[in-house]
């Protein structure tokens, strides 16, 4: 990968990727970080992918302009719990308390980053420890632990050995999401896949499952937009 400048107002920084399987040149803005990757076939010239983006930049600039960057998290500021956006106020006492709209951490401002990413962190782990306990009894198989991580490119994940790793973020999603990503994991105890037959268990352990699976594709990278001072 290298990095070019498409000069304007403001100027684009391009990170160009060159791809075997590529044929024909595409770009990309992620909706995590803005960043603009073009990628190019392996014999197409880099003055062939600076031209083609001087083409298309009034499409980069309109579409950078509809993204909205990061959150850095802390006091005032509104972020989703449980699909709700609340707002974090000071608080008493020793423990951050959740109430409608509301999101209350006691303590220095400049701990409050990290008291929300524990709050939020623990309150994850309760919530898909439950879902996972619920949806394995279902399927009728056990899972051997659970871990989370900040993960980008998955939300979830089931090992051969049976241990299942989720997305901290999760929490922030609307429940029915949280308990489809559950189900979606544990369903690979049964089908270590996505076979029909593994889409089969999920919807006989879950029921219908497109509305939070949409809700994921279209919503859920915004999730990363919220930033604890990492």
């Amino acid at each position: 990968m290298s990095m070019r400048v498409l000069q304007g107002d403001p100027d684009i920084a391009l990170t160009l990727r060159r791809s075997a399987r590529a044929r024909r040149m595409t770009l990309r803005i992620s909706r995590i970080d803005g960043r603009v990757t073009l990628t190019l076939p392996t014999r197409a010239s880099e003055r062939e992918a600076l031209a083609f983006a001087r083409q298309k930049q009034d499409w980069i600039r309109a579409h950078l302009a509809d993204w909205n960057g990061n959150v850095p998290v802390g006091p005032g500021v509104a972020l989703p719990v449980e699909g709700e956006m609340c707002q974090i106020t000071p608080g008493a006492g020793r423990s951050v308390q959740m109430s409608p709209g509301l999101l209350a951490v006691p303590g220095a401002e400049d701990r409050v980053p990290a008291r929300v990413l524990g709050f939020l962190k623990t309150r994850a782990r309760d919530r898909l420890a439950a879902a996972s306990d619920h949806y394995a009894a279902r399927l009728g198989r056990s899972y051997s632990g659970i871990s989370l991580r900040d993960t980008r490119s998955r939300w979830g994940s089931c090992s051969s050995a049976g241990r299942l790793m989720f997305s901290w973020r999760l929490i922030m999603a609307p429940p029915p999401v949280l308990d489809y990503v559950a189900a979606h994991e544990v369903a690979h105890l049964a089908q270590m896949n996505h076979s029909p037959a593994f889409w089969a268990e999920v919807a006989r352990i879950h029921g219908p499952y497109d509305a939070p699976r949409a809700w994921l594709r279209n919503e859920g990278n915004d999730l990363h937009r919220y930033r604890f001072g990492d």
